[in-house]
C-alpha cells in the first residue's frame, strides 16, 4: 500500500512539473485592437505572411470548412498581410502526426485531436473523461477555457489558438448492442482515455485514428466505433455500420487542438498577433456549435440510410454510467488522471454558471494537488520557468 501511495505522489509531481515548468501562450506586446477592427494597414506594399495549415479532417467535414472560414476571416481582418493555405485530410501531415509537425516547422499551423498521441499530453488527455458533457458547446468553451486558464507546459513548444471538442460520443456498430453484456468480446475503435470506457463495458478497443476507421470497419478489423454521431456522416461511416447504440449517458469527448508553430508566432508583429487572437477567440462558439449541428446532421444521415438507433433502457443506462465510475475511481489511482478528472469536472460546473462555493473550494483543492495555484506552487518549490 505505501509503495503505491508513493507511485500515486510521484506521478502527481511529475505531471504537476510538466504543466508548472513552461507558460502557455504568450500575450501579444501591444493591446489588441478593438473587437471586429482589421489590422492596420501598412504605411507601403508589403509581402504578405504565408501561413500553411494543416487540418486532419476531410474537405467536405464541417470542421475542416470552419478551418477555411477561419483562415478567410483571418486574412480579410489582416488586410490580407496574412495568407493561409488549408491542407485537409493529412496532406501535409497525418493526425497522429500534426502536433510534432507544427513544433518542428512542417507547418505554421495544425489541427488534430491530443489523444492521436497518448502520454504526449497528460493534463489535456483529462479533458477527455466522460465527465457529461451534454453538447459540443459546452465541451469547446471547457476545453478552450481549462487549457487558456492553466496553460500546460505540455503545449509550450507551440501556440495555443484554441481548443475544441465534440459532443457527447455514441457506439456505431456492425451488430445491434442493447445491453453491456453484448459488448463482451466487442471490438470497438477507440482513441486515448475511450479505450478504458470500452474496457470497462466488456469490449476489447482498438486504437487507431479517424482517418483508418471506415476501413477498418469494412474489412471487419473492428466491430464498432466509439465516436461522435456526426462521424457517421462527415467520415462516411454510416456506410459501414447497421446500428448506433445512444450511448451518451457516459457524457465522453475528444478535445482537438488549433495550435501555431512558436517561433512563427514570435515572428510576427503585434496587431497580426492580435487578429490571430481575437478571430481564435470568436471560434470557440462558432466551432462548438458546428460540432452541434453535425451531430443532428449525423443522426438524420443514419435514419436516412434505415439504420436502427438503440435507446438504452433506464436500467442500462444506470449500467452503462456507473460501471464507468469504477475505473475511473480505480484504474487510474495511480496517475494524475483521477485528479484532472475532479478539477474539470468541478470547472465545468463554475463555468456553466452552476457551481457553488464548495464546488469552487473543491476546484482549489484540486489545482493545489496538481500544483497549479501559487500557493501550491509556492510549497512545493516551483517556478514558471521561460
Amino acid at each position: 500500500m505505501s509503495g503505491n501511495r508513493h507511485t500515486v505522489l510521484f506521478a502527481l509531481l511529475v505531471v504537476a512539473a510538466l504543466l508548472c515548468g513552461c507558460g502557455g501562450p504568450s500575450a501579444p506586446a501591444t493591446a489588441p485592437a478593438a473587437p471586429g477592427a482589421p489590422a492596420a494597414a501598412p504605411a507601403k506594399a508589403e509581402k504578405p505572411v504565408e501561413l500553411s495549415y494543416s487540418v486532419f479532417f476531410p474537405p467536405t467535414h464541417i470542421q475542416c470548412q470552419m478551418a477555411e472560414e477561419w483562415s478567410r476571416e483571418v486574412e480579410k481582418r489582416s488586410n490580407g498581410r496574412i495568407k493561409i493555405n488549408v491542407f485537409p485530410g493529412g496532406a501535409l501531415t497525418q493526425a497522429p502526426q500534426c502536433y510534432e509537425g507544427v513544433v518542428n516547422g512542417i507547418s505554421d499551423l495544425g489541427m488534430s485531436c491530443f489523444a492521436y498521441t497518448r502520454g504526449r499530453f497528460p493534463l489535456l488527455e483529462g479533458l477527455d473523461l466522460p465527465l457529461g458533457y451534454p453538447n459540443g458547446k459546452v465541451a469547446t468553451r471547457v476545453a478552450t477555457e481549462l487549457t487558456a486558464k492553466y496553460q500546460p507546459a505540455e503545449t509550450a513548444d507551440t501556440h495555443v489558438l484554441y481548443v475544441h471538442a465534440h459532443g457527447p460520443g455514441i457506439l456505431a456498430s456492425k451488430k445491434p448492442v442493447r445491453t453491456m453484456d453484448e459488448m463482451a468480446g466487442l471490438k470497438v475503435r477507440a482513441t486515448g482515455l475511450s479505450a478504458k470506457i470500452v474496457t470497462s463495458l466488456g469490449g476489447t478497443p482498438v486504437g487507431m485514428s479517424q482517418p483508418e476507421t471506415y476501413e477498418a470497419l469494412q474489412k471487419g478489423v473492428v466491430d464498432a466505433t466509439l465516436c461522435p454521431v456526426e462521424t457517421l456522416k462527415g467520415w462516411k461511416q454510416g456506410e459501414v455500420i447497421s446500428t448506433v447504440t445512444d450511448s451518451s449517458v457516459i457524457g465522453y469527448t475528444t478535445s482537438m487542438f488549433v495550435v501555431m508553430n512558436k517561433a512563427k508566432w514570435d515572428s510576427l508583429p503585434a496587431d497580426l498577433q492580435a487578429v490571430l487572437t481575437e478571430v481564435s477567440a470568436e471560434w470557440v462558439a462558432k466551432q462548438g456549435a458546428a460540432w452541434d449541428q453535425a451531430d443532428e446532421e449525423g443522426r438524420a444521415f443514419v435514419a436516412g440510410l434505415g439504420h436502427e438507433t438503440i435507446a438504452l433502457s433506464d436500467e442500462e443506462k444506470a449500467r452503462w454510467k456507473e460501471l464507468w465510475q469504477s475505473p475511473q475511481a480505480t484504474q487510474w489511482d495511480e496517475t494524475a488522471s483521477g485528479t484532472v478528472a475532479l478539477l474539470v469536472a468541478y470547472e465545468t460546473k463554475l463555468l456553466s454558471d452552476e457551481g457553488s462555493a464548495w464546488v469552487a473550494q473543491e476546484a482549489r483543492h484540486a489545482a493545489d494537488a496538481l500544483g497549479l495555484t501559487p500557493r501550491a506552487m509556492a510549497a512545493l518549490g516551483w517556478t514558471v520557468g521561460e
